[in-house]
């Protein structure tokens, strides 16, 4: 087997599997107090964020992950304007959450402050100034503990954390007690989205079917989706959750829905997107119906 030359980045998508993109350079690197950061510049993605050895968000793609994490669920909402997001550190979530005219605030919890600190230096087009928004209060902690002690209620929370992986600092924000937690804080008419990870025929077990499963105990609308992203190396998945039974929008009431509230223009989502990403083929539906499985804290599930 040949060895990888020094100027290509690989990351291993599997035990079995890795994805291999050109390096054109490596920007900066560090290892914080919760986990390892790099900003490198690759030929066919450009910029991308790198945690814990895992794209998180590059140039050439990002839009479509950040567009499908956000804008589903807010158009769900009839009238959202008390925003959560988890996560996001690169600032790409809240750029598209502040698109949304409706939106009074803003609260981000994000628990590595230097990471955000590095993405409003290194990651430019990412957050576009979002950053300087006055809808926004930013929060640097654990998001568990900040829903634990807040006494405010969310139209919608985005979920825009890690992989749960084993040493990584987001496992137990994929369990059944963060879930009931999160559900305690949402509104009556809440919306939830959680980045449920990898939901392509080969790897949908991992992570994607046991959230869906442990998601079902606890929200009475469930809706999962995926896009296709060629910097994660396939189809990454989704979920959509609400508090209430109300049906997720068809086509001609989110194409309205965008008319009359988002403010700028959408690279990647619709009317048409909509439907299409929501619509899930045989073999995962099954999957997701057969799955038994229910993260707790006490039975975690790791992604690899």
């Amino acid at each position: 087997m040949s060895v990888i030359p020094s100027d290509w980045y690989c990351e291993s998508l599997t035990p079995d599997l890795a994805l291999v993109s050109r390096l054109n350079k490596t920007v900066f690197s560090k290892e914080t107090r919760y986990q390892r950061v790099d900003i490198i510049d690759t030929i066919p993605f450009g910029r991308c964020l790198v945690l814990d050895g895992k794209i998180q968000s590059s140039e050439a793609d990002e839009f479509i992950y950040h567009e499908a994490l956000v804008h589903p669920a807010l158009l769900t909402h009839p009238n959202p304007k008390n925003i959560l997001i988890a996560g996001g550190g690169e600032g790409s979530t809240l750029r598209e959450t502040l698109k949304h005219s409706t939106v009074d605030k803003v609260t981000m919890v994000d628990l590595d402050e230097e990471v955000v600190e590095i993405c409003k230096k290194y990651l430019p087009k990412h957050h576009a100034q979002s950053f300087n928004d006055s809808r926004l209060v930013m929060h640097y902690a654990d998001v568990m503990q900040f829903l634990e002690t807040t006494d405010d209620f969310y139209d919608v929370v985005i979920m825009d954390v890690p992989d749960p992986l084993e040493h990584g600092p987001a496992y137990q924000l994929y369990t059944q007690e963060f879930y009931t937690l999160l559900k305690s804080r949402l509104t009556n008419n809440g919306v939830a989205v959680i980045q449920a990870g990898f939901a392509g025929p080969t790897s949908y077990q991992e992570v994607f079917s046991p959230i869906y499963r442990t998601l079902s105990t606890i929200f009475p609308t469930l809706a999962p989706f995926r896009v296709f992203l060629p910097s994660f190396g396939g189809m990454w998945g989704f979920m959509l959750i609400s508090n209430n039974q109300s049906s997720i929008p068809n086509q001609a009431e989110i194409d309205k829905a965008i008319a009359e509230r988002i403010r700028n223009r959408l690279l990647f989502y619709d009317g048409e997107t909509h439907i299409s990403i929501f619509a899930l083929p045989k073999y995962l539906r099954n999957g997701l119906a057969d799955e038994q499985r229910v993260i707790s804290k006490s039975s975690p599930i790791f992604a690899t």
